[in-house]
């Protein structure tokens, strides 16, 4: 079964709507929704006093419809009897602003009143629930990413660095304490970073980040356990959400998971939304090791900073099989039914204000059609098989987002995207591999680190075997940098990299606003560049203009049976691509599909090849061999013909093959 659906909140609708919603279901053909998410207040309307009936029926009511259930825990959303009762418990930003209730997330994860409270609630639906023959999956808490700055939270951070750094002294010398005076002589001295006169330290930061990863694992392993312990059988998870603003390491949070899940919002309005659909689903794929679940995405809106873009015909299909293509269980939604009320009353649904007879609900039908169809095909094919992986490293994005910095256009996520998005136009299968991790680079011809800025000993050890074994290394300026907790290392830039790519770097020139360096390859620096310096290497591309006029730009480093490349510019999105265009040709790495037009994307995953015409005629795509339709099992002939803004799912071998092509 692939999982089809979304967030449904019953508590904010009559009764006399349920019975509509659950034939709705049914016509669109929705496997499983997501239930409770929001409802403490619903569920526990005054402290220790349950009401579990309402939800009892729609359970019941769901499960006769044959529609499955995800069961949540509500405490993303203490209810306001909670917040009046313990005050101590609502989050303090780093201004020293102790948060009024009115909102979702107003807790403190380090609060012991809301530890024992979030417990008490979710240990009473393991206890009704645990056994209810609709329950397919536990949703523990939404999105977890909730900072806080008080002292309840100050005594945990405190509790959290005796535990890792053992005694002051090697605090004091990881966070480079000496400068500036803020050597620490107790323990009671720190408190987790807050408003000061000017830079904060930023290992400081970068440990506190650690922290409220680690403080929040702990609450959700706390319910984990206990609904686990209750029917060992349900798989347990929550949902992942990416943000600048999110302190949680989720590559280290995935083998806590029984099934990775992920929301996933694209934010672009033209061609970058599919962009980052690819980029979404492929990080994923990489957190679950193959297989994972789209918990949430906008079905019928993009969400574009400071407005709602309304997608096209084909859009929420083509973006939901993207997300299948790329190893998830299937599509689910934020959210079922548009609220007529609310702080997100226009956020998108797949029954809308207008209901049913609307485009999104329409397009929706078919959808569903469709992965009922693919659904036992998708379930025996493996994930998409990549020969290129590009680096993903939480802390590495938290350091870069620190005060002090040379230049304050730094952007770690659109670095990496930006490494993904070259890859992914020039038809690449694209993996993510995570630095902070063991890491097996086997499988790898190609490797990419973009703003790799944190380094252990024992990962650029790892990064220089996969070179000497004949690997293809290509490294970004800001990478290699700095020791795991923040201190540069010495001698020279990027560090941890020096050996395997041959080269110096002895000087930042961080370019300002629109200013560009010309290279002699024809393409031009934007936003950086530096002073190289060559140590066995070779120059590949050179400065043309300004100071570094003749200078190092690109470099190769033949070392063992591979090569290793430096990227001391900033380069374009067109020139990126040709430069690991190059690389991909040199590694002997072809695209996943041959022959694609133009706006064609292909996905590989086993024997089925996930077709989308991003563009606005039709595409013809080759085909080599014998295939079918997945969808109708018709065969097909030597090509098959993608519709603009259209979506086909081919399976390659013949219709009556019992071993289709893997």
């Amino acid at each position: 079964m692939l999982c089809f659906g979304g967030d449904y909140n019953p508590e904010q609708w009559p009764e006399e709507v349920w019975a509509e919603d659950v034939a709705l279901m049914r016509q669109a053909g929705v496997s499983m929704v997501t239930v409770g998410v929001f409802a403490w207040s619903h569920l526990e309307p005054s402290p220790g006093e349950y009401e579990f009936t309402w939800l009892d029926r729609i359970l019941d009511r769901l499960h006769e419809g044959g529609i499955r259930v995800a069961l949540a825990t509500p405490t993303a959303s203490p209810p306001p009897w909670f917040t009046l009762a313990h005050p101590e418990a609502l989050p303090v930003t780093a201004d020293g602003v102790r948060l009024t209730h009115g909102s979702r997330d107003t807790y403190c994860v380090s609060a012991p009143a809301y530890r024992t409270a979030a417990a008490a609630i979710a240990g009473k639906l393991a206890d009704r629930y645990a056994h209810h023959p609709a329950l397919a999956l536990w949703h523990v808490h939404n999105e977890y990413g909730t900072d806080c700055r008080c002292d309840l939270t100050a005594a945990a951070f405190r509790t959290w660095l005796e535990k890792k750094h053992g005694d002051l002294d090697a605090l004091n010398e990881s966070w480079t304490t000496a400068f500036w005076s803020q050597r620490y002589s107790d323990w009671a001295q720190i408190l987790p970073p807050r408003a000061t006169q000017y830079l904060p330290n930023p290992a400081h930061v970068l440990d506190f980040r650690r922290f409220l990863s680690d403080e929040l694992l702990a609450a959700y392993q706390e319910q984990r356990d206990l609904l686990r312990a209750a029917n060992p059988a349900i798989p347990v998870t929550t949902n992942f959400v990416q943000g600048g603003w999110v302190s949680v390491d989720h590559a280290k949070w995935a083998a806590e998971m029984d099934l990775v899940a992920v929301d996933d919002y694209p934010s672009e309005p033209g061609l970058g939304a599919e962009e980052q659909t690819a980029f979404g689903g492929d990080l994923a794929r990489g957190w679950g090791g193959g297989s994972w679940l789209l918990m949430e995405t906008g079905p019928n809106l993009i969400y574009t900073p400071g407005r709602m873009h309304a997608k096209e015909a084909g859009r929420l299909t083509r973006h939901s099989l993207s997300y299948v293509a790329r190893g998830s269980r299937g599509a689910m939604y934020f959210q079922w039914r548009q609220p007529r009320g609310g702080a997100e009353l226009f956020h998108s649904a797949l029954v809308p204000h207008a209901g049913p007879d609307s485009p999104v609900f329409r397009e929706a039908v078919g959808l569903g059609r469709t992965l009922k169809a693919i659904a036992a095909q998708v379930a025996d094919a493996p994930p998409p098989v990549a020969q290129v992986a590009v680096a993903w490293d939480a802390p590495s994005w938290w350091a870069l987002q620190g005060a002090g910095l040379p230049s304050a256009e730094i952007d770690y996520l659109a670095a990496v995207r930006q490494a993904h998005r070259a890859l992914h136009r020039s038809g690449t299968a694209v993996d993510f591999v995570f630095p902070g991790l063991p890491m097996d680079l086997g499988a790898y011809r190609v490797v990419v680190l973009p703003h790799l800025y944190l380094v252990s000993d024992e990962t650029a050890a790892a990064f220089r075997e996969f070179v000497a074994n004949g690997g293809h290394l290509v490294v970004g300026h800001l990478s290699g940098i700095a020791e795991p907790d923040g201190r540069v290392r010495l001698g020279g830039y990027p560090g941890a990299f020096r050996e395997v790519l041959g080269v110096r770097v002895v000087e930042w020139r961080p370019l300002a606003g629109d200013a560009e360096i010309a290279l002699d390859s024809g393409d031009r620096a934007v936003r950086w560049s530096e002073r190289v310096e060559t140590a066995g290497s070779e120059t590949v591309v050179r400065y043309a203009g300004d100071v570094l006029a003749g200078a190092p730009a690109i470099t190769r480093n033949r070392y063992g049976s591979g090569s290793a490349w430096y990227v001391s510019p900033g380069l374009s999105d067109d020139g990126l691509r040709r430069l690991l265009d190059r690389v991909l040709g040199e590694a002997g790495v072809a695209p996943a599909h041959a022959g694609l037009p133009t706006g064609v994307e292909a996905v590989r995953r086993g024997p089925l090849l996930f077709l989308f015409n991003h563009g606005v005629v039709p595409g013809v795509v080759p085909l080599s061999g014998p295939a079918v339709n997945a969808v109708t099992r018709r065969e097909l002939s030597e090509s098959v013909t993608v519709p603009a803004g259209g979506s086909m799912v081919v399976r390659l071998g013949s219709a009556d093959s019992p071993h289709p092509v893997r």
